[in-house]
């Protein structure tokens, strides 16, 4: 794996980071590059979009941290592996199978592996540490419950999973509401509850994910928003828009359907009980002024590993200010 890290004087600080996939596996790829020190930074990622798909447990957002981490990631796609081939999901379409969920040759390993540990008894995060350390991965990535949570989408056309509304239905139905079916029973993952709780930890990064899609899940979790609400560590959220856009998937249309201000000030209020400050991009600087929290604005658009370790950096440089500033009032 290319080593994009220059020293840098947040290589053993200690960050827990929520994320989804595509935008918010960039910033992970990011903070991992930049925290240098074994079991340093623990990435908690979504799993309300996880489903079953030919008999095989199927991971998104997961999968797209562990390949960004990787370095297996197709950058230009922006999901998958690089360096796919398809000859699998082409003979389904010969045998008439389902084909409408595109697998990969190459992921389809990641597949077939996670299917046959979970069966064999294994929790998600057992099979998540496995992967990670086969792949040489030194952060800590854990799913945010190893029990099913499901995200459902309450729309124009009915309630749908999460899979059927942006892979079928290409995201077009018009969302009224989201539920996260089965978040009110299942545990979070001890691990993320454990450094929620961490005294010696120094962050928590909100990554720019999909705020409902994505985060939401995590947050509906037992214990969890609760936790980020009493945290004394500055809890940072990065916007995952730029100039009222989405740079990937349905973040800005499912807020301009849920009546959220689609901008900064918007991103804000999803978070505003718990977040101490929000990184924003340049092209949102006039924002700042109506942002009921601290701001910093810097570029937020992630096109290479460069670019992700420049947010990262300057994303953690606000959290030292935000709790310098915090210890300065007291």
């Amino acid at each position: 794996m290319t080593d994009h890290r220059p020293p840098s004087l947040h290589s053993s600080k200690r960050v827990l980071a929520l994320c989804g996939g595509v935008g918010g596996a960039k910033l992970a790829r990011g903070l991992n590059d930049l925290i240098t020190q074994p079991g340093n930074l623990t990435i908690t990622v979504n799993t309300g979009d996880d489903f079953e798909h030919l008999g095989l447990n199927i991971c998104p957002d997961l999968d797209s941290v562990v390949y960004a981490l990787a370095d297996k990631n197709d950058r230009e796609r922006g999901w998958g592996r690089a360096d796919e081939t398809w000859h699998c999901l082409e003979s389904l379409k010969e045998l008439g199978a389902e084909s409408w969920f595109a697998l990969g040759d190459r992921d389809l390993a990641m597949h077939l592996e996670r299917s046959h540990r979970l069966r064999s008894g294994q929790t998600l995060s057992d099979v998540t540490a496995h992967i990670c350390r086969q792949l040489g991965i030194r952060a800590q990535v854990i799913p945010m419950s190893n029990n099913p949570v499901r995200t459902v989408l309450h729309t124009n056309e009915g309630a749908l999973a999460f899979q059927d509304y942006f892979v079928r239905k290409m995201g077009k139905p018009k969302v009224e509401s989201l539920s996260y079916t089965g978040a009110d029973i299942a545990q979070p993952q001890a691990d993320l509850m454990a450094r929620l709780a961490d005294p010696e930890l120094d962050a928590i990064v909100i990554c720019p994910s999909n705020p409902q899609l994505s985060i939401e899940p995590i947050l509906a979790l037992n214990g969890v928003r609760e936790a980020l609400r009493l945290s004394k560590v500055p809890v940072v959220a990065v916007s995952p828009l730029i100039g009222g856009k989405a740079v990937k998937g349905p973040a800005a249309k499912i807020m301009q359907e849920l009546e959220i201000p689609v901008d900064s000030t918007g991103i804000a209020q999803v978070y505003l009980d718990f977040i101490k400050g929000l990184v924003i991009d340049q092209a949102d600087e006039l924002d700042a002024a109506y942002v009921s929290v601290p701001t910093v604005v810097t570029q937020t658009l992630m096109k290479s590993p460069e670019d992700a370790l420049s947010l990262a950096q300057a994303t953690l440089e606000f959290a030292d200010k935000l709790r310098l500033e915090a210890t300065q009032t007291k």
